[in-house]
């Protein structure tokens, strides 16, 4: 296309862009067949990525993978070979396997500032207590202790699955995935049957099911007493846990057969689950909602479909050298509190930028105050899609609509902006141009009407760095259940979005 050609079609993009933005026009209607081909390339990759990355451990083994196949190395590994690192080289660190940061070195000082695309990859789920299995009646189960914030009856009576890592004390890890293959058993949380259920319909919704009731259904099998097991074909002489088993009660049998199962299967022992990591999550794959398919139900959109579009963006650009370094960070803990030695309020991500700072300029704790201070950052994450059957609990211009474009809060917090990281308005100007300038559909919206509820980000952690951050995503139907809902239109704009503000 010549320069002449180029400007035209970029000045009808940019002019699209702008009226769409004013009338919330829905993106479908703006996409080409192009588009709309390029949109379900991404989607199919994202569901691919949610459905191998249900809890955090998972996210990052499956972001270092892709890393190392786009030609990123390990930081640590780096530093400890003692090798150079200039110009255009990609690396990454990783914070006890469930918080990663990668970078892409530009061409200015680091000191300069970064261009960070920061989300979270922790969701709202059931974890299994340390002292998790009992027998009840003649059932097996697992109690259980809820992570986040969730509507505790929408767990009840759906296919779940178990997720996690149990760690030995002879310093080996077993990795746990039990409820994703075609012929895995499942799990589930009961709830009374609507026959018997008249007092608790009378219940609020809040105390229909208590947190001590979210208890996982595991077995109803006892073990085999006496001769032979049917699943072994070993004897209690052959077997330790059976011969022990047999001097329980009969009324704790299920109970040891599934001690049993799980020393068999896994080489675990009932005590091991004190230093367990196991998380119930939704079983089953992402799948595409509607007739027209247009949108996409699955687990864990919050906030994976900003966390996975942002990896995205970032490996997009691999092969190119920008001015700019370029950091993608994906962090644990987000829905308890950003806590703990994995979440942003940990001094991880600083700590890395230190390290980076000391490699390729010195070792000074000015320059790397001056890189955080000077670095632009996008928060990542999810807006709340607007719902026409509860659009009471919105206020609809300023509300983020699903195939809306990339949603912007200029602020979130609750009732008073209590919590909040207030993006500057120079800052966001600059992000309207920039936004503009790539053609990228994009709305602004709060998390609901003022009084009504609200929500926060990792935002306002790295704002206190001085470095300008404002809140961006992808707008979510049904946040914090089970099963979310995001339109592929979104997904796709996300990828172009972030790739535009990393070019910045």
């Amino acid at each position: 296309m010549c320069i002449k050609a180029r400007k035209i079609y970029n000045n009808k993009i940019q002019e699209r862009t702008k009226q769409t933005i004013m009338k919330k026009e829905n993106l479908w209607r703006t996409y080409t067949q192009e588009d709309k081909k390029r949109a379900d390339e991404v989607c199919a990759l994202y569901k691919r990525c949610l459905d191998q990355g249900k809890t955090e451990r998972e996210c990052v083994a499956l972001a270092v993978e892709m890393a190392q196949d786009r030609g990123y190395r390990e930081l640590h590994s780096v530093i400890q070979e003692g090798k150079p690192v200039r110009v255009g080289d990609k690396l990454y660190a990783v914070q006890m396997d469930k918080s990663i940061a990668l970078f892409q070195i530009g061409r200015k000082p680091l000191s300069g500032g970064m261009n960070i695309l920061g989300a979270h990859i922790d969701s709202p789920r059931i974890d299994i207590k340390q002292n998790p299995l009992y027998e009840k009646d003649g059932l097996a189960y697992f109690d259980t202790h809820y992570y986040g914030g969730i509507k505790k009856y929408q767990w009840t009576t759906i296919p779940l699955a178990l997720h996690g890592v149990i760690a030995k004390k002879d310093g080996t890890n077993v990795h746990v995935c039990i409820g994703e293959g075609e012929d895995d058993p499942v799990f589930v949380i009961t709830d009374l049957l609507i026959h018997l259920a008249a007092e608790q319909m009378t219940k609020k919704a809040s105390e229909v099911v208590t947190g001590e009731d979210l208890d996982l259904l595991i077995g109803n099998s006892p073990l085999e007493q006496y001769g032979a097991s049917e699943t072994t074909g070993r004897t209690t002489e052959e077997t330790g846990e059976i011969e022990n088993a047999e001097k329980m009660e009969e009324k704790e049998a299920v109970r040891a057969n599934i001690i049993r199962i799980l020393a068999d299967t896994y080489g675990i022992e009932e005590e091991d689950f004190l230093s367990a990591e196991l998380e119930i999550v939704p079983a089953g794959k992402a799948r595409d909602l509607g007739i027209d398919r247009s949108m996409i139900l699955g687990y864990g959109h919050d906030d994976r479909v900003c966390a996975f579009t942002s990896l995205f963006a970032l490996l997009d650009m691999a092969d190119e050298v920008t001015d700019t370094t370029l950091c993608c960070l994906l962090v644990d803990k987000e829905e308890i509190g950003n806590v703990g030695a994995t979440g942003m309020a940990s001094r991880f991500f600083e700590n890395t930028v230190a390290e980076l700072v000391a490699l390729t300029e010195r070792d000074s704790q000015l320059l790397v105050r001056r890189a955080l201070a000077n670095s632009r950052m996008l928060s990542s994450d999810v807006s709340a899609g607007f719902d026409p059957l509860y659009a009471s609990a919105f206020e609809k211009n300023n509300a983020a609509f699903l195939a809306g474009g990339l949603a912007f809060n200029k602020y979130t917090g609750s009732r008073g902006k209590r919590g909040a990281s207030d993006a500057n308005a120079e800052y966001v100007a600059q992000i309207r141009r920039l936004m503009d300038d790539a053609g990228v559909m994009y709305q602004f919206s709060e998390l609901g009407k003022v009084d009504v509820g609200g929500g926060g980000t990792i935002a306002h952690l790295m704002a206190e760095y001085g470095m300008n951050v404002i809140d961006c995503g992808v707008s979510v139907m049904n946040m914090h259940a089970p099963y979310e809902v995001v339109s592929k239109a979104d997904v796709y704009e996300a990828v172009r979005g972030y790739r535009a503000f990393l070019r910045a």
